[in-house]
Protein backbone atom coordinates (compact mmCIF):
# COMPACT_ATOMS: atom_id res chain seq x y z
CA UNK A 1 0.00 0.00 0.00
CA UNK A 2 1.26 3.45 -0.93
CA UNK A 3 0.40 6.24 1.50
CA UNK A 4 0.74 10.00 1.23
CA UNK A 5 0.86 12.25 4.27
CA UNK A 6 0.07 15.91 3.71
CA UNK A 7 1.66 17.72 6.63
CA UNK A 8 4.71 15.96 8.07
CA UNK A 9 4.62 17.42 11.58
CA UNK A 10 3.76 15.81 14.90
CA UNK A 11 0.62 13.93 13.79
CA UNK A 12 1.72 13.15 10.25
CA UNK A 13 5.24 12.21 11.28
CA UNK A 14 4.09 10.00 14.16
CA UNK A 15 1.63 8.31 11.82
CA UNK A 16 4.44 7.68 9.34
CA UNK A 17 6.58 6.05 12.04
CA UNK A 18 3.87 3.54 12.90
CA UNK A 19 2.93 2.89 9.28
CA UNK A 20 6.56 2.02 8.62
CA UNK A 21 7.23 0.04 11.81
CA UNK A 22 4.04 -2.00 11.46
CA UNK A 23 4.76 -2.54 7.75
CA UNK A 24 1.32 -1.16 6.93
CA UNK A 25 2.68 0.96 4.08
CA UNK A 26 5.25 -0.08 1.51
CA UNK A 27 5.89 3.50 0.43
CA UNK A 28 5.23 6.74 2.28
CA UNK A 29 5.22 10.03 0.40
CA UNK A 30 5.20 13.40 2.13
CA UNK A 31 3.77 16.77 1.17
CA UNK A 32 4.43 19.97 3.09
CA UNK A 33 4.44 23.66 2.22
CA UNK A 34 7.70 23.98 4.19
CA UNK A 35 10.57 22.48 2.20
CA UNK A 36 12.69 22.28 5.34
CA UNK A 37 10.04 20.09 6.96
CA UNK A 38 10.16 17.74 3.98
CA UNK A 39 13.93 17.53 4.11
CA UNK A 40 13.89 16.83 7.84
CA UNK A 41 11.17 14.21 7.40
CA UNK A 42 13.29 12.39 4.83
CA UNK A 43 16.43 12.67 6.98
CA UNK A 44 14.54 11.29 10.00
CA UNK A 45 13.23 8.40 7.94
CA UNK A 46 9.61 9.42 8.37
CA UNK A 47 8.94 9.45 4.62
CA UNK A 48 10.75 8.07 1.61
CA UNK A 49 10.24 11.10 -0.58
CA UNK A 50 8.85 14.62 -0.49
CA UNK A 51 6.63 15.26 -3.51
CA UNK A 52 4.14 17.70 -4.99
CA UNK A 53 0.48 17.35 -4.09
CA UNK A 54 -0.53 16.07 -7.53
CA UNK A 55 2.02 13.27 -7.45
CA UNK A 56 1.08 12.32 -3.92
CA UNK A 57 -2.55 11.78 -4.86
CA UNK A 58 -1.78 10.05 -8.15
CA UNK A 59 0.69 7.55 -6.67
CA UNK A 60 -1.04 6.75 -3.37
CA UNK A 61 -3.87 4.52 -2.25
CA UNK A 62 -4.64 6.54 0.88
CA UNK A 63 -3.92 10.22 1.53
CA UNK A 64 -3.86 11.48 5.13
CA UNK A 65 -4.51 15.17 5.70
CA UNK A 66 -2.63 16.17 8.87
CA UNK A 67 -2.36 19.93 8.40
CA UNK A 68 -4.08 22.80 10.27
CA UNK A 69 -7.84 22.84 9.79
CA UNK A 70 -7.86 26.01 7.66
CA UNK A 71 -5.48 24.26 5.25
CA UNK A 72 -7.74 21.19 5.22
CA UNK A 73 -10.69 23.44 4.35
CA UNK A 74 -8.70 24.86 1.44
CA UNK A 75 -7.17 21.60 0.20
CA UNK A 76 -10.02 19.12 0.52
CA UNK A 77 -12.30 20.12 -2.40
CA UNK A 78 -9.51 20.08 -5.03
CA UNK A 79 -8.13 16.86 -3.54
CA UNK A 80 -11.49 15.15 -3.98
CA UNK A 81 -11.55 16.48 -7.55
CA UNK A 82 -8.37 14.49 -8.24
CA UNK A 83 -9.23 11.13 -6.72
CA UNK A 84 -10.67 8.10 -8.45
CA UNK A 85 -10.51 5.10 -6.10
CA UNK A 86 -8.08 6.66 -3.64
CA UNK A 87 -9.20 7.44 -0.09
CA UNK A 88 -8.72 10.82 1.59
CA UNK A 89 -8.56 10.86 5.40
CA UNK A 90 -9.24 14.21 7.09
CA UNK A 91 -7.60 14.10 10.53
CA UNK A 92 -8.42 17.64 11.59
CA UNK A 93 -9.59 18.74 15.04
CA UNK A 94 -12.80 20.39 13.79
CA UNK A 95 -15.35 18.86 11.42
CA UNK A 96 -18.57 20.81 10.89
CA UNK A 97 -17.16 23.58 8.66
CA UNK A 98 -14.88 21.23 6.74
CA UNK A 99 -17.51 18.58 6.04
CA UNK A 100 -20.12 21.17 5.09
CA UNK A 101 -17.73 22.48 2.43
CA UNK A 102 -17.68 19.11 0.64
CA UNK A 103 -21.15 17.80 1.54
CA UNK A 104 -22.34 18.02 -2.09
CA UNK A 105 -19.08 16.95 -3.71
CA UNK A 106 -19.66 14.04 -6.12
CA UNK A 107 -16.73 12.16 -4.59
CA UNK A 108 -17.64 12.80 -0.95
CA UNK A 109 -17.74 9.05 -0.42
CA UNK A 110 -13.96 8.78 -0.90
CA UNK A 111 -13.47 10.92 2.22
CA UNK A 112 -13.21 9.46 5.72
CA UNK A 113 -13.39 12.10 8.46
CA UNK A 114 -11.47 11.04 11.54
CA UNK A 115 -9.97 12.81 14.54
CA UNK A 116 -7.24 11.11 16.58
CA UNK A 117 -7.48 12.28 20.20
CA UNK A 118 -3.72 12.25 20.56
CA UNK A 119 -0.90 14.74 20.48
CA UNK A 120 1.64 16.75 22.40
CA UNK A 121 2.43 20.46 22.72
CA UNK A 122 5.31 20.11 20.23
CA UNK A 123 5.24 20.56 16.47
CA UNK A 124 7.29 19.83 13.38
CA UNK A 125 8.87 16.59 12.08
CA UNK A 126 11.24 16.42 15.07
CA UNK A 127 8.21 16.15 17.37
CA UNK A 128 7.10 12.86 15.78
CA UNK A 129 7.21 9.92 18.19
CA UNK A 130 6.47 6.18 18.05
CA UNK A 131 3.22 4.86 19.52
CA UNK A 132 1.58 8.28 19.71
CA UNK A 133 -1.76 6.74 18.79
CA UNK A 134 -1.59 3.46 20.73
CA UNK A 135 -4.47 3.18 23.18
CA UNK A 136 -5.90 6.56 22.16
CA UNK A 137 -9.36 7.30 20.76
CA UNK A 138 -10.08 7.78 17.07
CA UNK A 139 -13.35 9.59 16.44
CA UNK A 140 -15.04 8.78 13.13
CA UNK A 141 -17.28 11.65 12.07
CA UNK A 142 -20.32 11.28 9.79
CA UNK A 143 -18.97 7.88 8.78
CA UNK A 144 -22.23 6.98 7.05
CA UNK A 145 -21.30 9.45 4.29
CA UNK A 146 -18.12 7.53 3.41
CA UNK A 147 -18.09 4.68 0.88
CA UNK A 148 -18.02 1.31 2.60
CA UNK A 149 -14.72 0.25 1.03
CA UNK A 150 -13.11 3.60 1.89
CA UNK A 151 -14.14 3.35 5.53
CA UNK A 152 -13.05 -0.28 5.83
CA UNK A 153 -9.61 0.51 4.39
CA UNK A 154 -9.06 3.29 6.93
CA UNK A 155 -10.53 1.31 9.82
CA UNK A 156 -8.15 -1.57 9.11
CA UNK A 157 -5.22 0.83 9.50
CA UNK A 158 -6.64 2.35 12.69
CA UNK A 159 -6.99 -1.13 14.14
CA UNK A 160 -3.30 -1.77 13.44
CA UNK A 161 -2.48 1.51 15.18
CA UNK A 162 -4.13 -0.10 18.24
CA UNK A 163 -6.58 2.75 18.72
CA UNK A 164 -10.04 2.71 20.26
CA UNK A 165 -12.83 4.03 18.04
CA UNK A 166 -16.11 5.87 18.44
CA UNK A 167 -18.63 7.50 16.10
CA UNK A 168 -20.11 11.00 16.19
CA UNK A 169 -21.87 13.50 13.97
CA UNK A 170 -19.96 16.64 13.03
CA UNK A 171 -22.06 18.72 15.44
CA UNK A 172 -21.46 16.29 18.31
CA UNK A 173 -17.75 16.13 17.62
CA UNK A 174 -17.19 19.87 17.57
CA UNK A 175 -19.23 20.39 20.74
CA UNK A 176 -17.53 17.66 22.75
CA UNK A 177 -14.00 18.53 21.61
CA UNK A 178 -14.65 22.12 22.67
CA UNK A 179 -15.32 20.85 26.19
CA UNK A 180 -12.58 18.24 26.54
CA UNK A 181 -9.80 19.57 24.29
CA UNK A 182 -10.18 23.11 23.07
CA UNK A 183 -11.01 24.64 26.46
CA UNK A 184 -7.89 22.98 27.92
CA UNK A 185 -5.78 24.92 25.46
CA UNK A 186 -7.65 28.19 26.04
CA UNK A 187 -7.12 27.78 29.79
CA UNK A 188 -3.45 27.00 29.35
CA UNK A 189 -2.90 30.01 27.09
CA UNK A 190 -4.70 32.26 29.58
CA UNK A 191 -2.73 30.90 32.54
CA UNK A 192 0.57 31.45 30.73
CA UNK A 193 -0.43 35.03 29.88
CA UNK A 194 -1.50 35.62 33.50
CA UNK A 195 1.80 34.42 34.94
CA UNK A 196 3.86 36.26 32.33
CA UNK A 197 1.94 39.47 33.12
CA UNK A 198 2.05 39.24 36.91
CA UNK A 199 5.38 37.53 37.50
CA UNK A 200 7.84 39.89 35.89
CA UNK A 201 10.85 37.91 37.06
CA UNK A 202 11.28 34.98 34.65
CA UNK A 203 13.92 33.60 36.98
CA UNK A 204 11.38 33.28 39.77
CA UNK A 205 9.01 31.42 37.46
CA UNK A 206 11.74 28.98 36.53
CA UNK A 207 12.79 28.42 40.14
CA UNK A 208 9.35 28.01 41.68
CA UNK A 209 7.28 26.36 38.95
CA UNK A 210 6.63 22.80 40.08
CA UNK A 211 5.13 19.86 38.24
CA UNK A 212 1.59 21.09 38.87
CA UNK A 213 2.17 24.41 37.12
CA UNK A 214 4.21 22.77 34.38
CA UNK A 215 1.52 20.22 33.56
CA UNK A 216 -1.24 22.85 33.63
CA UNK A 217 0.57 25.33 31.40
CA UNK A 218 2.22 22.74 29.12
CA UNK A 219 -0.35 23.23 26.36
CA UNK A 220 0.55 26.94 26.13
CA UNK A 221 3.58 25.81 24.12
CA UNK A 222 1.24 24.63 21.35
CA UNK A 223 1.52 26.13 17.87
CA UNK A 224 -0.63 29.21 17.12
CA UNK A 225 -0.59 28.15 13.45
CA UNK A 226 -2.55 25.07 14.45
CA UNK A 227 -4.80 26.43 17.18
CA UNK A 228 -5.97 29.77 15.80
CA UNK A 229 -7.79 28.06 12.89
CA UNK A 230 -9.36 25.57 15.32
CA UNK A 231 -10.77 28.38 17.43
CA UNK A 232 -11.96 30.15 14.28
CA UNK A 233 -13.82 27.11 12.95
CA UNK A 234 -15.22 26.04 16.33
CA UNK A 235 -15.82 29.57 17.61
CA UNK A 236 -19.43 29.15 18.76
CA UNK A 237 -18.78 26.00 20.78
CA UNK A 238 -15.59 27.41 22.30
CA UNK A 239 -17.40 30.59 23.31
CA UNK A 240 -20.11 28.51 24.98
CA UNK A 241 -17.68 26.45 27.03
CA UNK A 242 -15.55 29.51 27.76
CA UNK A 243 -18.60 31.31 29.14
CA UNK A 244 -19.23 28.42 31.55
CA UNK A 245 -15.55 28.32 32.50
CA UNK A 246 -15.60 32.04 33.29
CA UNK A 247 -18.74 31.48 35.41
CA UNK A 248 -16.95 28.78 37.40
CA UNK A 249 -13.88 30.97 37.88
CA UNK A 250 -16.07 33.85 39.02
CA UNK A 251 -17.77 31.54 41.54
CA UNK A 252 -14.41 30.49 42.95
CA UNK A 253 -13.31 34.14 43.09
CA UNK A 254 -16.47 35.16 44.94
CA UNK A 255 -16.23 32.30 47.45
CA UNK A 256 -12.61 33.11 48.21
CA UNK A 257 -13.31 36.84 48.37
CA UNK A 258 -15.92 36.37 51.08
CA UNK A 259 -13.75 33.74 52.80
CA UNK A 260 -16.36 31.01 52.63
CA UNK A 261 -13.91 28.15 53.02
CA UNK A 262 -16.62 25.59 53.76
CA UNK A 263 -18.07 26.19 50.31
CA UNK A 264 -14.58 26.28 48.81
CA UNK A 265 -13.98 22.82 50.28
CA UNK A 266 -17.26 21.58 48.78
CA UNK A 267 -16.37 22.93 45.34
CA UNK A 268 -13.00 21.18 45.38
CA UNK A 269 -14.69 18.00 46.60
CA UNK A 270 -17.19 18.24 43.76
CA UNK A 271 -14.40 18.72 41.22
CA UNK A 272 -12.74 15.54 42.53
CA UNK A 273 -15.54 13.55 40.90
CA UNK A 274 -13.57 13.81 37.66
CA UNK A 275 -11.40 11.02 39.08
CA UNK A 276 -14.24 8.59 38.48
CA UNK A 277 -13.89 9.27 34.75
CA UNK A 278 -10.18 9.98 34.36
CA UNK A 279 -8.09 7.37 36.11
Amino acid sequence: MNVAIIGVGLIGGSLAITLREQKIATRILGVDKDENNLKKAVQLGLIQEGVALEKAVKESDIVFLTVPVDAILHLLPPLLDRVSNQVIVDMGSTKKTILHAVSDHPKRGRLVAAHPMAGTEHSGPEAAIPNLFKGKMMVYVDAMNSDEDAFEAVDAIIEQLEMHTTFMSANEHDLHTAYVSHISHVTSFALALTVLEKEKSQGRIFELAGSGFESTVRLAKSSPDMWTPIFRQNRDNVLEVLQEHIRQLQQIYDVLDREDYDLFYKLIKKSNKIRRILR
